[in-house]
């Protein structure tokens, strides 16, 4: 085992000195969902692909949860986590011990392509132009990125006052929503312990701070 999992394992495992307890949380991206990705498609098409995507548990033939990961998350006691089908299985595959807290707060950032008449696409490049298109001001009737922020600051107030309780938050949502939820922690102080954001299946990233 190496990379960010076995430094934080190293800490967990290492009696901190009185003065120096740490408190931890840890974001963690779903596993691979249940989905057909490698068509191309048009941007109504791709409107129909994200709702097909939303309503997706895991793919039962994906690898599980990497053992790291899994022991990492042995002395949380409760994980929160987004309400879509994927996250919230994730985090039974990841915590079965744990109490699981499932709410619409933690869901992904939303997308919704922009109309291009004849364009066809594979989803992961639909999603890359929406994303974009959703930072340039195209909502077409979805939240916008101020309303993924306070949804962002939110989910932190609740993991930094389990983090204070228990040792340990964990949520289990989305790449880019944890990837907000990540900037918001380092402007309130927290620092990225182990990992990174980025769009890979079972990514965790650690943030870490005195108690």
């Amino acid at each position: 085992m190496d990379g960010p999992g076995a430094r934080v394992l190293r800490r967990r495992k290492r009696k901190p000195r009185q003065d120096q307890a740490l408190i931890r949380i840890v974001l963690i991206r779903h596993g691979k969902p249940n989905v057909e990705k490698g068509r191309w498609l048009t941007h109504k098409k791709f409107q129909e692909y994200i709702a097909t995507y939303e309503a997706a548990g895991l793919d039962p033939a994906s690898p599980p949860p990497p053992a790291w990961l899994v022991e990492l998350l042995l002395d949380a006691r409760r994980i929160y986590a987004s309400d879509r089908p994927r996250a919230r299985e994730s985090a039974q595959a990841l915590a079965p011990h744990a109490e699981l807290s499932l709410s619409p707060l933690f869901m992904e950032a939303q997308l919704k392509s922009p109309k291009l008449p004849i364009v066809r696409m594979k989803p992961p490049v639909w999603a890359v132009i929406a994303r974009l298109a959703w930072h340039a001001g195209h909502h077409g009737g979805i939240e916008d990125f101020r309303d993924a922020k306070e949804r962002a600051d939110k989910a932190v107030d609740m993991l930094a006052e389990t983090a204070q309780e228990d040792g340990i938050a964990v949520l289990v949502a989305h790449g880019y929503f944890n990837a907000i939820v990540g900037r918001t922690l380092k402007k309130r102080g927290w620092r990225r312990f182990g990992g990174r954001h980025r769009a890979k299946f079972w990514n965790a990233v650690v943030y870490e701070r005195e108690a």
